[in-house]
């Protein structure tokens, strides 16, 4: 008898193309999480927007991206999701142009917000075609893991790159990169990039998609207000009124034939693992950026661009972590090489908790650490969840691990960024409220006050921010050393399953490739 999965059809060259051209709306859609850092001077002084209104030029990307995924990935399973990405590429570029060419703080904030829903739509779509056109363990495996890289990366690059663009163009440039992108996503996708939909994928439920918003935006937009405002009552009510919500969510999609989330995604054993899994990786990547950017600039004093110039130090190591993760699985247990993972970057946190107020290359040291555990895990437990799901369901599959990556990286900031802060508060009790409340308060502060008596409060302000940073990264170092165990019994021994027959296309000889659901 014959392995099945050895008859899974081998990608060739207009697949490997294919998967080029889709990592343009993920470079796209992560840089555009950190690409408003260096041009908010230039946004305020030209538009002048409110304190409330800044903060939403921030978050409604954010808000509208999270609270999206769930319904856009389940979408793109029953209209297509090459259809899905055009459109959502023609919404981003479209929204691109509006936010560059904005001329008030209120049409900025529309445009960010549809951003976020054209964003909500790339990136379940560009992870499940993936998941569509690599049928082979070997290639899904290699392709997800330069996914992870580049989705990772991208975060990085977007902070950099607005600088450069900021050092030679107006504000309004940071957005209108995106434009010569997507135009060239809609003309190489439709050539390029097979459709792939569910052949039977029932009614569309329009009542799940309230609910699953209503369940994820209150926790988000909780979490994200109690790392920096504290647990007020406000925030705390958040989070119960978005559980509250999930539970109906939940409780809607396991009795209902026609459910947004198909059960059948959960009977794979690694599925549900690879979730959780992966939003605890989120949980340790977010919460370590927390701290080190604020390290970078307020500790050492260092410029927004230089401060972005050097935490790409650490990328030349990040990048070879999903390759040699995924060939390593290939000899050794996957759960076990998770676990590994998990255990890099909890030795990276180990790393952040022996720094003082000068310690620039224990910081980026710790960081390429942590963040080679965190890619190898994401690229690995991503790679295990979608071969667990079904292809057709493959959309909402992709959609429910981005959920994840955005509740861990929520959950990541809210949770060690309060450690953190509780212990500065502490260690400053006795410091005027300006200094106590943020480090970038008591930078403020010492330049106001002045001389001598001011780089005294500076110096004891940055002492107590990396008092607390030490104490969020032993907190952060216990909980990934849980994950590896985890890790270890959950998924050890799950073996990648064969792809059903209907996924088993043949290639024409012209090397075209052939879609499963058409």
């Amino acid at each position: 008898m014959t392995n099945p999965a050895a008859t899974a059809r081998l990608a060739g060259r207009r697949e490997w193309t294919a998967f080029t051209v889709l990592l343009l709306p993920l470079l796209l859609v992560s840089m555009d999480v950190s690409v408003l850092y260096f041009a908010i001077p230039a946004i305020t002084d030209q538009l002048a927007p409110s304190a409330t209104q800044q903060l939403w030029i921030f978050d409604s990307y954010a808000f509208a991206l999270s609270g999206l995924l769930i319904t856009m990935g389940s979408l793109g399973d029953r209209i297509g999701r090459r259809k899905l990405l055009l459109i959502g590429a023609t919404a981003f570029g479209i929204a691109s142009v509006c936010a560059g060419y904005a001329t008030s703080a209120e049409m900025l904030i529309a445009a960010r917000v549809l951003l976020g829903i054209g964003g909500a739509t790339l990136m379940p779509s560009t992870l499940a075609l993936v998941r569509n056109l690599f049928q082979d363990d070997k290639q899904r495996g290699k392709a997800i893991a330069i996914w992870s890289g580049a989705m990772t990366g991208g975060i990085a690059l977007g902070s950099v790159l607005s600088g450069v663009m900021l050092n030679h163009f107006w504000w309004g440039s940071v957005f209108l990169i995106n434009v010569p992108a997507m135009l060239l996503l809609l003309l190489l996708v439709p050539v390029l990039v097979p459709e792939f939909k569910d052949p039977a994928p029932g009614r569309f439920d329009l009542l799940s998609v309230p609910l699953s918003m209503a369940a994820v935006l209150p926790v988000v937009y909780g979490l994200k207000e109690i790392a920096a405002e504290g647990f007020e009552p406000l925030y705390l009510g958040c989070l119960a009124a978005g559980l509250a919500f999930a539970y109906v969510f939940v409780r809607r999609q396991r009795t209902r034939d026609d459910a947004m989330i198909s059960r059948s995604l959960f009977r794979g054993r690694g599925f549900g693992a690879g979730i959780a899994l992966n939003t605890l990786a989120a949980f340790a990547v977010m919460g370590s950026a927390y701290f080190t950017t604020q390290y970078l600039q307020s500790v050492l004093g260092m410029g927004t661009l230089e401060a972005a110039l050097w935490s790409l130090a650490p990328s030349v190591v990040i990048g070879a972590a999903a390759p040699v993760s995924a060939a390593l699985a290939q000899k050794v247990d996957r759960g076990y090489v998770i676990a590994g993972g998990f255990g890099l970057a909890a030795a990276g946190f180990v790393l952040f908790s022996l720094v003082d107020t000068d310690s620039l290359w224990l910081v980026l040291t710790g960081a390429g650490v942590l963040s080679s555990g965190v890619v190898a895990v994401m690229s690995l437990v991503s790679d295990m969840a979608l071969a667990a799901a079904p292809a057709e369901k493959a959309g909402s599959a992709a959609s429910l691990l981005e959920t994840g990556t955005e509740f861990g990286g929520a959950l990541g900031i809210a949770i060690l960024g309060s450690l953190g802060t509780a212990v500065y508060r502490s260690d400053l009790a006795d410091s005027e409220p300006a200094v106590r409340e943020t480090l970038g308060g008591a930078v403020a502060a010492a330049h106001r006050i002045g001389g001598e008596a001011g780089e005294q409060v500076l110096a004891l302000a940055r002492e107590s921010f990396v008092h607390g940073m030490q104490y969020a990264a032993w907190g952060g170092a216990a909980l990934l050393l849980g994950a590896a165990v985890l890790a270890a019994a959950l998924m050890r021994g799950i073996e990648a399953p064969a792809p059903p027959a209907a996924e088993q296309a043949e290639v024409p000889e012209d090397g075209a490739a052939v879609p499963a659901y058409n």
